[in-house]
Parts: C-alpha cells; structure tokens; sequence
C-alpha cells in the first residue's frame, strides 16, 4: 500500500494497542513502526534500476524480517521506557510492568513508570510489521515474505497500491485520535470506526474479486482461449474495473472487466510474447532480474521499429480501458538502461487529464 495509508492505519493500531499507556506517543510509535519495511526504498541510492525493483518489497518484507527487527525494537522501547515517568488520563493508575494490553490507566495529571515488558513491545513492533507486510501482499508488486529461503513473491491482486476508499476509513481515525484528548472515552470508538470499515471494504474486494474471476473463467472457456493461467488485478484507485491478463503458448490475452458489465462478451486483445526479440539480451544481468521479478508475466516489443521494450504485463496499461493495444505501464527501455527511472510510476498516469478520469469513470460503470 502508499506510504500515508501505512501511516494512519500504523496511528491507530498503535492508539489501540498502547494509547492508554503511552498517550499519543503510541500513534507516533505505530505510525514509524508500520512504515518501516519500507525503508528499501534507500536502495535506489546504488541499485541499478533493475535490481531496485527486484530489491523492493523483498527481505525487509519477509517474516524473517518482521522477527527480527520486531525484537530489536521491542529491546530497544523496553530500555528506553524502563522508568521512564509517563502521563495519560483515564482513570485508574497503572503499575510498572503492567502488561501493555491490561487497559491500565492514569489519572489525569496523574505519573506512573511506564514499566511495558519486552513481550508486550515485541507483539506491538511485530504486530505494525506484520499488517504492513500481509497488506502489501493484496497489491500487484507482490512481496517477498519468504526472504532470503525463497525469491517467490506473494501477491493476492486484490487491492490496487493506492486505494482512497480503504484507505480513507483509517485516515477519518487518525485525524480524530489527533484531535480527542488522551483521556477522551470516545477514543476507542473513532479507532474502531477505521479498523473495522477498511477491513470490511477489503473483504468487498474480495467478494469484487471472486466475482470477476468466475466471470473471467466462464468468458476464456465461452471465447475457446486456452490459457495456462490468467489473473485479475484492480485497475488505478478503485475495486470496481478489473484488468485481465490469460496467458497461452505464445503470449497474453489482456481486457478489462467492470463488476457493473452486462453480460457482454470481454473484448480481449493478444500480445505475442516475442521471446526471440530478447536472445541477444539474455546474458545481461539486468535482464535476468526483470525476467525473475515479472513472474514470466512478460512480452518484447519494438517501438518505432528500432527501441526494443521489455514489458511486466502485472502493472497495467496506460489507459488501456480506452485502447486495448496501449502501451503498458512497466516498460524498460532494454538498450538504454540508464533511461529507466521511476520504471514502475512513469507510466502509470501517463496522460490523464479531465477527460480521461471521466472516461475512466464512465468505463467503471460498466457497459
């Protein structure tokens, strides 16, 4: 998921794990913890691009990772708070080495030592990362939670990177939970509010999800395409237009799906996968991490007869709801490497304008 969402959504779990003990501290203890294993971003700094996108959301989104600096915080916040004097205010006094979930509390005004065992800092650290980890494997990119045992990559296509109608629910509690004094009994309440209705919109997904892939299977049988594998994936910012990508022998059928279509047929469209355009590359480093990262969800294509691309189909097309033979998304220019930045971003919006986000709602409302 973006950066923000895990921001509010680490605030509010923290509130409710560890507000009464540590007041607000406890939303800005979450909100760093959750955006932590996001700090392969720093990569870039040295990596090629290639190995950038190869690199991103692999071991510091592993369980691996999680154990670990889960235990190296937890024995760092223990430490840090052993004795240290803390002030929240809902009534009751808490004691030193009360548990974190007891639901102790202060008085208002009130001083108690902030005794939190290692335990309870372990499940609050490792709980932050966890949630950051599970969350990202609902998106495309796909996540590595089985680094450094395993290169594969989870990745449910469930949710797009950047959901406004999940995220929203959390971001709606966390700007509450700024706003409520620490000893505010409506607290709970507004965390609550957020946990629950982004948890129910992603079972929405899920159910959005289900549907669309009983549609696909029904729809590749119906137009005799004989695929050794498909997905579907959310297209940008909404759960409701699903991009589709069924694989055959020598290349991909790509179409988009509302959950709000009639029962027409999907109007498909083939990508040859071009494997020959891609023979004198092969021994380049470069090219074997893309080939690993893309899953064999790849094709090679010529723009203007000569600039040979390498294509990850899992990211989209850049408006492909309008023209099924756009370009995609994630293009990688294979003789100018060095043209590659921000591979995955620079195409995602290539081109919208007024026009095109209605297009785009209009397509969302099916046909």
């Amino acid at each position: 998921m973006d950066s923000i969402t895990h921001i509010v959504l680490g605030a509010t779990i923290g509130d409710v794990l560890a507000g009464r003990r540590l007041g607000k501290k406890a939303m800005l203890l979450g909100a760093v913890a959750q955006s932590l294993p996001d700090i392969d971003f720093i990569a870039s700094s040295w990596l090629d691009t290639s190995h950038d996108v190869a690199a991103h959301r692999g071991i510091t989104h592993s369980f691996l990772f999680v154990a670990i600096a889960a235990s190296l915080l937890a024995f760092a916040a223990s430490r840090w708070y052993r004795g240290k004097r803390n002030y929240s205010g809902s009534g009751g006094t808490a004691r030193s080495g009360e548990a974190l979930f007891s639901g102790g509390s202060m008085r208002s005004g009130g001083t108690a030592y902030s005794g939190i065992s290692f335990g309870d800092w372990w499940i609050f650290f490792g709980l932050q990362l966890f949630v950051h980890i599970f969350l990202d494997a609902f998106n495309a990119y796909g996540t590595g939670w089985f680094e450094p045992f395993s290169h594969y990559r989870v990745s449910f296509n469930v949710l797009f990177v950047a959901d406004p109608f999940y995220s929203v629910w959390p971001g709606i509690s966390f700007l509450a939970l700024l706003i409520l004094k620490t000893n505010d009994p409506r607290r709970r309440s507004w965390a609550a509010f957020g946990l629950i209705f982004s948890s129910l919109y992603l079972c929405y997904c899920l159910t959005n999800k289900i549907r669309i892939d009983d549609r696909v299977e029904k729809e590749l049988g119906r137009q005799q395409i004989s695929s050794r594998r498909y997905f579907t994936t959310p297209t940008p910012l909404n759960s409701w237009l699903w991009y589709i990508v069924a694989e055959d022998s020598g290349g991909y059928h790509t179409g988009y799906l509302s959950v709000f279509d009639r029962q027409r047929p999907i109007d498909f469209q083939f990508f040859p996968r071009e494997d020959s355009l891609l023979r004198p590359f092969r021994g380049q480093e470069d090219v074997r991490e893309l080939l690993r990262f893309s899953q064999g969800y790849y094709t090679v294509e010529k723009w203007d007869d000569t600039l040979l691309v390498f294509n990850d189909l899992r990211f989209g097309q850049m408006k492909g709801w309008e023209d099924g033979h756009a370009h995609f998304v994630f293009h990688y220019f294979l003789q100018r490497p060095g043209d590659n930045a921000v591979i995955v971003q620079r195409g995602r919006f290539a081109g919208w304008n007024v026009k095109t986000f209605r297009d785009f709602v209009k397509r969302i409302r099916g046909n």
